[in-house]
C-alpha cells in the first residue's frame, strides 16, 4: 500500500484530507509542520506528499527545498497545497520541487486527478 503524508497546520485540513486519501487506498501519516514532516521523511519517505504552503516552525517551501535535497527526497511526488491563487507563488512551489498544486478548498475529485496524473494511484 503506497503512503502519502499530509503536511498542514490545520487540524480540519489533514482530516479531510485523510478521509480523501484512505477513500483511494493510501496509507496516510499527518504531519502539522514542515519540520515534522522532514522528521517523518528521515524515517520513512513516502510515496506522495500533500503540502501546504503557510504553516508555522517550517512553511511548505523551506520543507521542499530540504525534501528534495535529502537521499530519496526526490522521490516522493509533491502536490502543493495553497488557498491563494497567485502564479508567482505557485511558480516558487514549482521551482521549489513540487510536482502540481491543488488549490484549498479542495475535493476528492481534485485530489484523485492529481494523484493519478502524476502516477500514485491507477
Amino acid at each position: 500500500m503506497k503512503t502519502c503524508l499530509v503536511v498542514d497546520d490545520s487540524d480540519a485540513i489533514r482530516s479531510i484530507a485523510r478521509g480523501i486519501l484512505e477513500s483511494l487506498s493510501l496509507n496516510v501519516v499527518e504531519a502539522a509542520d514542515g519540520q515534522k514532516a522532514l522528521e517523518i521523511c528521515t524515517n520513512a519517505m513516502p510515496d506522495a506528499i500533500l503540502l501546504d504552503r503557510n504553516m508555522p516552525v517550517m512553511n511548505g517551501v523551506d520543507f521542499l527545498r530540504a525534501l528534495r535535497q535529502r537521499d530519496g527526497g526526490d522521490g516522493p511526488v509533491v502536490i502543493f497545497c495553497t488557498g491563494e491563487i497567485n502564479v508567482s507563488l505557485i511558480q516558487e512551489a514549482i521551482s521549489a520541487g513540487a510536482d502540481d498544486y491543488v488549490a484549498k478548498p479542495f475535493d476528492s475529485a481534485m485530489v484523485e486527478e492529481k494523484l493519478s496524473q502524476a502516477g500514485v494511484i491507477g
